[in-house]
C-alpha cells in the first residue's frame, strides 16, 4: 500500500497544475491551498473577502469530508491575504467554521495570489 493517498472530489475546484486537492498520509490529511472558486456558479469570487472566505472554507470542508474527516479534525491552517486590512472581515467568517478548539493558524499578507484572488487557505487535519 502506498504511504500516501490522493483525495479528489468533483465538488471542489479541480487542480490546475501538478498538485492534488489533498493528500492523506497516515492519520494526517494535507489540503492544498484553496482559492475562492465557486463550483456551483463556476466562477471565482472577487471583491468581497467575506464571501470569498466562505467559498474557500466550503471547498476545504468538501475536500476534508471526501477524505472521511471533518472540520473539527483540522489542526492547522494557513491563511494568505492580498491585503491584511481584510483580516477582520476574513476572521468573522473563519470563526464560524471553527467554533470549538480552533486549529493553530498563521495569517500572512502576500504580494499576489493565484488568479489575483483576495484569499487562499490551506489546511492540515489529523484523526485517530
Amino acid at each position: 500500500m502506498s504511504p500516501k493517498k490522493v483525495i479528489l472530489t468533483d465538488k471542489a475546484p479541480a487542480p490546475v497544475g501538478p498538485y492534488s486537492q489533498a493528500i492523506q498520509a497516515g492519520n494526517f490529511l494535507f489540503v492544498a491551498g484553496q482559492i475562492p472558486f465557486d463550483t456551483t456558479a463556476n466562477e471565482i469570487v472577487f471583491g468581497d473577502v467575506q464571501k470569498a472566505t466562505k467559498v474557500v472554507l466550503e471547498n476545504i470542508k468538501t475536500i476534508v469530508e471526501e477524505a472521511g474527516y471533518s472540520m473539527d479534525d483540522i489542526v492547522r491552517c494557513r491563511v494568505y491575504l492580498k491585503d491584511m486590512d481584510d483580516f477582520g472581515k476574513m476572521n468573522e467568517i473563519y470563526a464560524q467554521y471553527f467554533t470549538d478548539k480552533p486549529p493553530a493558524r498563521a495569517a500572512i499578507e502576500v504580494a499576489r495570489l493565484p488568479k489575483d484572488v483576495d484569499v487562499e487557505i490551506s489546511a492540515v487535519a489529523w484523526k485517530d
